[in-house]
């Protein structure tokens, strides 16, 4: 849709809903339509863009654009709502929550602990129904994030209208089951990840399989896939609003203004999710100075950080920082960032390091926010987001084979 257009009909419209002018004359309907007008150019011209497209590979170039041509669209914002902060807020309340069943899988760790996988296994795919080649897509949450998030059943829904499998894999003690040792999870230590994706491609060797991870996930995932190079039963991956630089991230969300809307809730969501886990974590871990922690740094320099034994907070953030593990990446990658994303702020995206992997591909959008990415007048339903990780998946999974030959 061009200026002109939009132009035209969102003054017809404002034209239509005030017949009188404000305060009994014609001057208040001219200043609304003014107002509506000069809204309408501000918006076109500053805040609805076409995404910034990263990726040296010519080849994956083109195989986007042709299989999924929605990096290269312009996205329009929510009109009323395209601020970063303001979409992150705004996105768990407004958009909906598609119904999925799952069935759950507890799964054994070398440890002795536990993690808990929810499938949904589509067994009535019309695409695919034979079960062992199915197409099979694990997705992995945020921080405290589990399977019932919205942006996870969110992209089942995604995934059950293209035929295809999908698993969620829940961190140790998010989703309900029991700790049965003294240990959570961290953005760094990828044990855990190895074993589900083992266990996932040892049930169904013949099915094609791609990973999706968001926020915190698409961490893990980075981190996992620049450890194992090409030595993964992954085809490919999708990552959604993941911190590039850990020590960059935590920087901004201490702004006070950051910390007051984000750090703070995400700190105590932090603390919840080990409190009823306490009997088991406090025969290694002072928890009375764990759940007096203000911010996510203080969180993890008393609690993360010495669970998986890093000498010091700055250490385990280093660790964690999938940007410096972005060169080893050995399979096809997109990434999916805002620049407006207190989360992972536009200025720690990687862009240089990227360009030197010819398997990474970078989208970059103006506006979006962390895991937001709303679209349309009231964005109950899909996303900028969904669409990408539908179009992406289904790229790869019916024409991955092209991907380097184009």
């Amino acid at each position: 849709m061009d200026w002109q257009v939009l132009t035209r009909e969102l003054s017809l419209y404002l034209e239509s809903q005030v017949r009188v002018g404000l305060f009994g004359s014609g001057v208040g309907l001219s200043l609304v339509l003014g107002f509506g007008v000069a809204y309408a150019c501000y918006y076109l011209s500053s805040i609805a863009k076409k995404p910034q497209l990263v990726a040296t590979n010519d080849s994956f170039c083109h195989f986007l654009e042709e299989y999924c041509p929605v990096v290269t669209e312009t996205y329009y914002p929510t009109i009323w709502c395209w601020e970063g902060r303001m979409q992150t807020l705004l996105r768990p309340f407004i958009t909906s929550r598609p119904q999925v069943q799952y069935r759950n899988e507890l799964i054994k760790t070398a440890d002795g602990g536990q993690i808990s996988l929810d499938w949904f296994d589509n067994n009535d795919s019309l695409y695919y129904p034979d079960a062992s080649t199915r197409p099979t897509v694990l997705l992995l949450p945020g921080l405290t994030g589990t399977s019932k998030e919205s942006y996870i059943l969110h992209m089942i829904h995604q995934s059950e209208m293209l035929g295809y499998r999908c698993v969620v894999f829940n961190n140790r003690g998010i989703a309900g089951e029991e700790l049965l040792t003294p240990r959570t999870y961290c953005a760094s230590n990828t044990e855990d990840l190895e074993a589900v994706i083992h266990h996932i491609h040892s049930l169904h060797p013949s099915a094609p399989f791609i990973a999706a991870g968001v926020s915190m996930g698409g961490m893990l995932l980075l981190n996992y896939l620049g450890k194992t190079g090409r030595d993964t039963p992954l085809m490919a991956a999708a990552i959604f609003s993941a911190g590039w630089n850990v020590f960059e991230s935590v920087e901004s969300l201490e702004k006070p203004l950051n910390w007051l809307l984000f750090n703070y809730y995400l700190t105590t969501c932090l603390q919840s999710s080990i409190s009823r886990h306490r009997q088991m974590l406090e025969k290694l871990f002072d928890m009375d100075l764990v759940m007096k922690a203000r911010t996510v740094r203080e969180f993890d320099k008393q609690f993360t950080s010495v669970m998986f034994g890093y000498r010091t907070i700055d250490d385990y953030y280093e660790d964690a920082s999938p940007c410096r593990k972005l060169k080893s990446v050995g399979i096809p990658v997109l990434c999916l960032n805002s620049m407006d994303d207190v989360f992972s702020p536009g200025h720690a995206i990687p862009v240089e390091t990227a360009k030197q992997n010819a398997n990474i591909a970078l989208v970059l959008t103006s506006c979006g926010g962390h895991i937001g990415f709303l679209e349309g007048i009231w964005p109950r339903k899909c996303t900028y987001m969904d669409r990408v990780f539908k179009q992406f998946v289904q790229a790869m999974f019916e024409h991955g084979n092209k991907i380097f030959s184009m």
